[in-house]
């Protein structure tokens, strides 16, 4: 996964697309006919603005600099019934994953999740219909055609939500980064301080028999997120696509593994209670400095109804045991 500035997962973009070509309005002519009925052909469809998924794209970023995205116009339509020709579609290849917005109403339009789905953003203009159409028995010769209808203009928003099957949450520090780089390829920025992770960083985690699953590790979120503290809600929206999420709680915490979990919970619910519906998972992470008898004691503050496990991701415990339980959540 990009880091940094070049992990782009919201762009504003104002889309044109083409207007339609006109229809003609020609009667036919030649040396054999001085009179001849109408043969005007249609004019071709304004190009389309459409959104097309690709599973090798991670970000939004080719886009972040194309403030205006524009398709050509149809031709107009042509003497002996020729139409004209469509405006050329301008194609935007986006990430799966990625929401398209109405940027004044705010209303979602659609999403694109799989490679290869392809979603018109932004209608082309109807060409217009050449006089032949208009031809009836008391009209022998119209001389009117229609224009093509015009292209729409709108600025549209692209947001990107990671597409992943097991979401890391937990307040910054949990050990999410450490944990993702010792089960992924993934090389997270890991420092011991809050917001550390300013993108979600996205790995390929390696199971039993050449099985893999997907991990994000989102970035920490504080009390109060859900009312956009912090850089709350745009953490919060990468939660909404994880199939299972798994809450991160240290064992150095200040509070009890179930005080914090509540927290956590609390701030998802309060963003979307959809989330609810979830699978969850709990892992107690750090927990290398515990000793049996603590480890004891705290099983008794974890919450109940929620599958839980003590790792290291430092010394490795029960981290293979964990990509089961995970590996169970996700294809339960």
């Amino acid at each position: 996964m990009a880091q940094g500035s070049n992990f782009v997962d919201y762009v504003k973009v104002c889309c044109r697309s083409g207007h339609g070509g006109a229809g003609s309005a020609h009667l036919h002519r030649d040396k054999h006919t001085a009179k001849g009925g109408p043969d005007g052909g249609d004019g071709g469809r304004g190009g389309h603005i459409i959104l097309k998924g690709t599973s090798q794209l991670w970000t939004l970023l080719h886009l972040k600099y194309r403030k205006h995205i524009i398709a050509s116009n149809g031709d107009p339509g042509g003497s002996a019934l020729r139409s004209g020709a469509n405006g050329k579609d301008e194609i935007l290849e986006v990430p799966l994953g990625t929401i398209a917005r109405d940027a004044e109403t705010g209303e979602v339009l659609f999403d694109i999740t799989e490679d290869g789905e392809t979603k018109i953003l932004t209608a082309g203009g109807i060409g217009g219909l050449g006089n032949w159409h208009f031809k009836s028995a008391t009209q022998q010769t119209p001389r009117f055609s229609q224009p093509g209808r015009p292209g729409i203009e709108q600025w549209v928003i692209l947001e990107l939500k990671v597409l992943a099957d097991v979401g890391l949450v937990g307040f910054p520090n949990a050990g999410k980064s450490t944990l993702l780089s010792v089960v992924s390829a993934a090389k997270p920025e890991i420092a011991n301080y809050p917001f550390t992770t300013l993108v979600p960083n996205l790995g390929i985690v390696s199971y039993r028999d050449n099985k893999s699953f997907v991990m994000a590790d989102i970035p920490g979120i504080i009390e109060g997120a859900s009312e956009g503290k912090g850089l709350g809600y745009r953490f919060l929206r990468h939660i909404e696509r994880n199939s299972v999420l798994l809450f991160m709680v240290p064992a150095d915490t200040d509070r009890t593994i179930a005080e914090e979990y509540h927290i956590l919970l609390k701030e998802l619910t309060a963003y979307n209670p959809e989330l609810m519906d979830k699978p969850k998972l709990l892992a107690i992470t750090k927990s290398d400095m515990l000793d049996e008898e603590l480890e004891n004691e705290m099983k008794a503050q974890v919450p109940d109804n929620i599958p839980y496990i003590f790792i290291s991701s430092i010394t490795g415990k029960n981290i293979l045991q964990l990509k089961d339980m995970i590996w169970k959540a996700i294809n339960s």
